[in-house]
């Protein structure tokens, strides 16, 4: 059958077909993968977002062998970007290079595309390299484009940059700009596995066993799924409590309350917002709804919160998380617009 002759696919089979390749694309990662159910839920969700993550945790949480056991499932080009101080921006995006024509002899600019060119992208170790080599990401992660030389190029979709740092060793990092940290839908805490994950993880990479993941989706499979969370309805309450949420993080707001301009530095910008109604449609579907709720967001709300929230020198000197924070955000939050409703 030719494509303009192919029969088409309403929205409620493509929600369907949207949950099925998350259920495939999860089985096949835990082929590899022990536990770590809500690590892989965000980053599933925020690839049908089309959102970029910050994954952070301790060294040997299988961060880099998560992320890439999900290129393999996805079958998208994977390319993994080793961050270090001497790392420069041109490693990344490429360069142009004079090449010689061996026939005619002329010799003209011809550009070398870098890693970035590939549909995920892990950033390892990001906050190992200096700013300006951080930098060469904004563009391509904001706009899916590069721009060397004058000329931009386009990346092919989707795309995704995945990245990863390390919480606890500071010595020779160089934290990320908050701009560039608000590009990140998620930023996603790797936690330790129970007692039960890690003897399955110890028995199982100390013997023979031996997994080999296949591909379960494509990339335009993948686009089509995307295209169709954009199509999720959103109450115009859950809008509201949104709002409500993203707008009481910040303490110059002229109702903000005593704590936060107490507790809060600095607050989200109208992205997390955006981030969050993206995040709560993909959550309705694969909970088999067509229709966002409030529980998506407040489900959503620390890893989409807590990169775009700075606390103030008495938060820190107190011992009070950004995730405790949030916390009392959704607590004072519902109860407001509850009264309203």
């Amino acid at each position: 059958m030719s494509p303009a002759k192919k029969k088409p696919i309403n929205d409620e089979e493509m929600a369907q077909k949207l949950v099925l390749a998350y259920e495939k694309i999860k089985a096949q990662v835990h082929q590899v993968i022990v536990g770590q159910d809500a690590v892989l839920d965000q980053l599933l969700i925020a690839m049908l977002a089309r959102g970029h993550c910050l994954l952070e945790g301790v060294p040997g949480l299988a961060k880099t062998l998560m992320i890439r056991s999900l290129a393999q499932a996805i079958e998208l080009s994977f390319r993994r970007i080793q961050f270090t101080p001497d790392l420069m921006p041109a490693d990344i995006t490429g360069t142009d290079i004079i090449q010689e024509d061996k026939k005619t002899g002329h010799r003209e600019l011809v550009f070398d595309k870098g890693p970035i060119f590939s549909q995920i992208i892990l950033a390892d170790e990001i906050n190992r390299t200096p700013p300006k080599t951080q930098a060469a990401l904004l563009e391509a992660m904001q706009e899916h484009d590069v721009t060397v030389g004058g000329k931009t190029y386009h990346l092919e979709e989707p795309f995704f940059v995945l990245a990863t740092q390390n919480p606890i060793e500071q010595e020779g990092t160089y934290p990320l700009p908050e701009a560039q940290r608000d590009r990140f839908l998620f930023q996603i805490i790797v936690d330790y596995p129970t007692r039960e994950e890690e003897r399955q993880i110890v028995e199982q990479t100390t013997s023979t066993f031996e997994s080999k993941l296949e591909p379960v989706i494509d990339g335009p499979s993948l686009i089509e799924c995307q295209e169709t969370v954009r199509k999720v309805p959103v109450p115009d309450h859950v809008y509201d409590f949104v709002l409500e949420l993203v707008r009481g993080a910040r303490p110059k707001e002229e109702n903000a309350a005593g704590w936060v301009k107490d507790l809060i530095d600095w607050g989200p910008g109208p992205r997390a917002c955006q981030q969050l109604i993206l995040g709560a449609k993909v959550r309705a579907l694969l909970n088999g709804r067509f229709h966002a709720k409030i529980e998506d967001v407040t489900a959503l709300a620390h890893p989409v919160l807590r990169h775009r929230i700075v606390p103030t020198f008495n938060a820190e000197a107190e011992g009070i998380s950004v995730d405790s924070l949030i916390d009392r955000l959704i607590e004072e939050v519902p109860t407001k617009k509850e009264a309203v409703l």
